[in-house]
């Protein structure tokens, strides 16, 4: 009896073990058609690997994400379901993002962000939750919440291009300061993408803000309201209203004729200079997640002496010449400037 038990368990071990290599593999060829765009390809693979491997949690985490690509909203959300019923000890983080979007894709937004407080509370320190229901809240006008999303997984995780673009966008409108140094850390952190030379262009339209020449000699610069600080001496969180001053009388010297033969890229270091200057003089007392989590890098950024450098980076897909001609001079300042971000303290 105990040889045939043996023989028994190793043979359905022997069996398990094809099955999943099998599933394994049609995954694979599941994630392959994903990034092809071939969704409907994708699910069917998935689905052949679930009846090789009964409950396989990779295979219904890729299925409802696939599910999600194809609008199918309704079998993502009963994927997901399934998922976090049947592996509730497993790392269902993703579950949890394909689960949320899927109901905010049906406007059950009250639903959506249960799942995604939900996930957010057994994976506090998963940035795509954070990012996702800032998604959520973008989508039905609620930036104010949004925006604090998209702060948190910035804090998770610094690089996260996402959370960037989205302040950026959200900020642009009516917070200046803050759109430019999310936008700039955008460019570093995505370069040569669409969205890099669409935030190139944000940036460019936000220096000269307010900025405009009547005639030869005659500029006027309008001062946006919402930027002046009143006269409480309380401190408001994230005031960039000196910074923000002293950007705009930087801005309107473009016209001047010592600047007016300059680059575009030689301006553009000369007011990014002023904006790092004017962070620095004007941190003392300031607060704020900009203040305390974007404003440093950039003040550590012109002390270290790579403004010239990020600018360029910033550049690199205008296809001016003296743009092109710089980089291939300039190699190894590049690799200095992308070893100091890559290294930098964002726990300061």
């Amino acid at each position: 009896m105990k040889l045939k038990t043996l023989l028994l368990f190793l043979f359905i071990s022997s069996a398990y073990a094809q099955n999943q290599s099998e599933a394994e593999k049609l995954i694979g060829e599941g994630v392959e058609l994903h990034d092809k765009g071939d969704y409907n390809g994708a699910i069917e693979k998935y689905s052949k690997a679930l009846e090789v491997d009964k409950d396989n949690l990779l295979a219904l985490s890729e299925k409802a994400m696939s599910l999600n690509s194809a609008g199918k909203y309704v079998e993502s959300i009963d994927v997901s379901k399934h998922a976090i019923l049947i592996h509730p000890n497993e790392d269902l983080k993703n579950v949890y993002v394909n689960y949320a979007n899927a109901l905010d894709h049906l406007k059950k937004t009250d639903e959506a962000l249960t799942i995604y407080q939900e996930g957010i509370q057994k994976y506090p320190n998963y940035y795509q939750l954070h990012f996702n229901k800032g998604i959520c809240y973008t989508n039905n006008n609620r930036y104010g919440e949004a925006i604090l999303c998209f702060q948190k997984a910035l804090l998770i995780n610094p690089k996260h291009a996402g959370s960037l673009n989205a302040i950026g966008i959200l900020e642009k409108g009516s917070h200046r300061i803050p759109a430019i140094l999310a936008f700039s850390r955008f460019l570093i952190v995505e370069p040569q993408t669409t969205r890099s030379k669409k935030n190139l262009e944000n940036i460019k339209k936000l220096l000269s803000q307010g900025i405009q020449q009547n005639g030869e000699k005659s500029i006027t610069i309008n001062i946006n309201s919402n930027m002046l600080s009143d006269s409480s001496d309380v401190k408001k969180e994230n005031d960039f209203s000196q910074v923000d001053l002293i950007l705009s009388m930087a801005s309107g010297l473009d016209f001047d004729k010592k600047n007016a033969k300059k680059t575009e890229v030689e301006n553009f270091i000369r007011k990014f200079e002023v904006i790092c200057s004017a962070l620095q003089e004007t941190k003392n007392g300031n607060f704020g997640f900009y203040w305390e989590n974007l404003a440093p890098y950039f003040i550590e950024m012109k002390n270290k002496k790579f403004i010239e450098a990020f600018a360029y980076i910033a550049y690199v897909d205008s296809g001016s010449e003296d743009v092109g001609k710089w980089h291939k001079k300039n190699q190894s300042e590049l690799d200095k400037f992308y070893n100091w971000s890559k290294d930098y303290n964002w726990k300061n």
